[in-house]
């Protein structure tokens, strides 16, 4: 096995894109349930809606790149509303049930065929990206970041896709230190309490579904820009599980416990699938398929899930005050 290759593909996932993704919308569940107590298990649909929200005016109209973002983020806050208005007043359970099949619904709306002009259908959209990169001031050529290289889009795509989480998560760590922050924790822990002091708890709950949910929209856009097409598959409930995967993992009520959540996950999966494959073209195992291996991959993920729920509750950076609520 080439341990040097296995090592260099899991430190690449670090700083991968689709990391930097998982780690935004990871946030935005952190902004939901980590500091609201909002039991959103629809962020699929959130990146779906920043995704396609892109693509589509920028594919159709051949708008700018600003422009297809703010249409992206515009469609984000109508769909938190459009989310929101009805369900914000739901128990916990009911809130989840209501999220993912929101987030469902909008999976086979992108996919209906009479749709296919705007959509794509089931085959997505593509091509859209070329606005994104014409903005790119780094020179053409190869760049060696010591066990890992790229292309001059490769590395403009990370430095974007990480910079935008480094911005949201300040965003965020300003927005709990203030007293905003400090009326949402405390709709967390008892939002009768906070009730009973005057203060418009639906209106909160509004607020931190609409900025957990541009997160997620933003977080859509960097998901599928490196790839230049969006595809509704790639939007399934389960990329929802793996988001709270991420955010469990790193902790729920922290700014830096989703982002290290995500580089975990991809991690622990890059690695795992590196020495599994590795180990079937050595012959050292001969009892599994390449594709078996694939799928092992997830449950050696989700075994250090069930260990860390175990032994580290709060999560890598969370603590266990935090915890208290859930």
């Amino acid at each position: 096995m080439d341990f040097l290759n296995i090592l260099a593909n899991a430190f690449g996932e670090i700083i991968s894109p689709t990391t930097a993704a998982y780690a935004l919308a990871a946030l935005g569940l952190a902004v939901h349930f980590g500091y609201s107590g909002l039991l959103n298990f629809g962020q699929a649909g959130f990146m779906a809606v920043g995704a396609y929200g892109f693509a589509i005016p920028t594919i159709l109209w051949d708008v700018p790149f600003v422009v297809g973002l703010l249409i992206a983020l515009i469609a984000s806050v109508l769909f938190a509303l459009l989310l929101g208005i009805p369900t914000l007043r739901l128990r916990a359970d009911y809130l989840a049930i209501v999220t993912i099949a929101a987030a469902e619904i909008l999976r086979y709306i992108v996919t209906t065929n009479s749709l296919t002009p705007i959509t794509g259908s089931a085959n997505g959209l593509a091509a859209f990206e070329g606005g994104f990169f014409a903005m790119n001031p780094i020179p053409p050529g190869q760049y060696d970041l010591g066990l890992v290289d790229f292309n001059e889009r490769d590395l403009w795509i990370r430095i974007v896709g990480w910079g935008v989480v480094a911005v949201c998560c300040v965003i965020v760590w300003l927005l709990m230190r203030s007293p905003w922050g400090r009326v949402l924790k405390g709709i967390r822990e008892d939002e009768n309490a906070v009730r009973s002091l005057g203060k418009n708890v639906y209106s909160y709950k509004m607020q931190a579904l609409i900025i957990g949910g541009i997160f997620g929209s933003l977080a859509g856009m960097i998901f599928t820009l490196p790839r230049g097409a969006v595809q509704p598959a790639n939007y399934a409930t389960e990329l929802t599980f793996f988001l709270w995967t991420c955010l469990l993992l790193g902790g729920m009520a922290t700014v830096l416990g989703p982002v290290i959540g995500a580089m975990i996950f991809w991690v622990v999966l890059s690695l795992t699938q590196g020495i599994l494959y590795g180990a079937i073209g050595s012959g050292y195992i001969t009892f599994l398929t390449a594709t078996q291996a694939g799928q092992l991959r997830y449950i050696l993920v989700g075994v250090a899930l069930m260990l860390l729920m175990i032994f580290r509750p709060q999560g890598v950076m969370g603590n266990k005050k935090e915890l208290a609520f859930a």
